[in-house]
């Protein structure tokens, strides 16, 4: 199907477990386009089942971009991330295609969607290894209150168990005197995109959740994550951090039974679904909504052709 403009870029995001995957297979082979990753847990290689990554078989099916370009103990920046979904929906572009970008870490969709300008600074190790030692001590949401105190807006944007966020936030202001959230710029990169956000009711949508997590283990979650802990990967590596991993490195270790790993999974990822809404709302008038009925797809299509919701960015 033809689109209406030049550059396009579909967005589609919505809660995990919200079936963002599946759905986008469809519309992609619909409109000759290539998937691009917006979870930032898909980057790193041998984490496939507790990410629900897309399998081989179906990445083969559907080209895949920005999946297992990074092993755990490396660190994929935003910037790192932005440049990429940049020159990839050049080469699309080139090829004729649409890019879709399909996820759910709203800080990575909302800095494609606004164009914005990382701050430049250089790192300063040093001060970034004192500030990641008085993490250790006072813990990351105790950090991260301090970061707080000093620049509330760019707390609000920063999970606060994302310990390496907010050590960076800290280290730049206090390398430049000059608050974090005052230091990025946004600049337009000729894209027109339309965001497609996906829900269901709350209630099927913990179900899923619950779904997924007990569908995990019977796949082999807790052999995965013992090869990579067997592979000198560290248990505090902020990759191994992701929902799940940690509870299963802390059943590992002999510190909690595995009924109290899935129920805290389960307690943890709806926390995450409500974090996730603090970045798409629902009144955002870029966002597009539907609900997952079965209807979905066809409604969704016909959006994508119309000429009613393309922003410049």
């Amino acid at each position: 199907m033809q689109l209406p403009v030049e550059n396009p870029l579909v967005i589609i995001t919505g809660p995990t477990a919200v079936g963002k995957t599946h759905l986008s297979f469809d519309l992609v082979k619909t409109f000759n386009g290539e998937i691009i990753s917006a979870d930032s847990r898909l980057f790193y290689r041998g984490l496939d089942i507790g990410t629900a990554k897309p399998t081989k078989t179906e990445r083969r099916l559907v080209p895949h971009h920005l999946i297992d370009i990074a092993d755990p103990d490396e660190t994929l920046s935003l910037a790192v991330f932005q440049q990429s979904v940049y020159s990839l929906c050049r080469q699309l572009w080139k090829q004729e295609k649409v890019p879709f970008l399909v996820g759910g870490t709203g800080q990575f969709i909302r800095a494609i969607m606004e164009g914005w300008v990382i701050p430049p600074q250089e790192p300063n190790f040093r001060l970034r290894e004192e500030i990641e030692a008085w993490g250790a001590a006072i813990g990351p949401e105790a950090l991260h209150q301090r970061l707080h105190i000093i620049d509330q807006d760019a707390a609000e944007k920063i999970d606060a168990r994302n310990l390496r966020r907010t050590v960076r936030a800290l280290e730049v202001i206090f390398s430049t005197g000059k608050l974090f959230s005052t230091q990025r710029q946004r600049r337009k990169r000729g894209i027109r995109y339309k965001v497609i956000g996906l829900n269901r009711d709350r209630h099927t949508l913990y179900q899923r959740i619950d779904e997924r997590i007990n569908q995990m283990f019977q796949d082999g979650f807790v052999d995965e994550v013992k090869a990579l802990l067997e592979n000198g990967y560290d248990p505090q590596l902020p990759s191994l951090s992701a929902i799940g991993y940690k509870e299963v490195i802390t059943y590992l270790q002999r510190k909690m039974e595995m009924d109290e790993v899935i129920v805290l999974m389960k307690r943890r990822t709806r926390s995450y679904v409500r974090r996730q809404a603090n970045w798409f709302k629902s009144d955002d008038p870029r966002i597009q909504w539907f609900e997952m009925d079965d209807n979905v797809e066809s409604k969704i299509k016909d959006y994508i052709v119309s000429e009613y919701g393309w922003e410049y960015g």
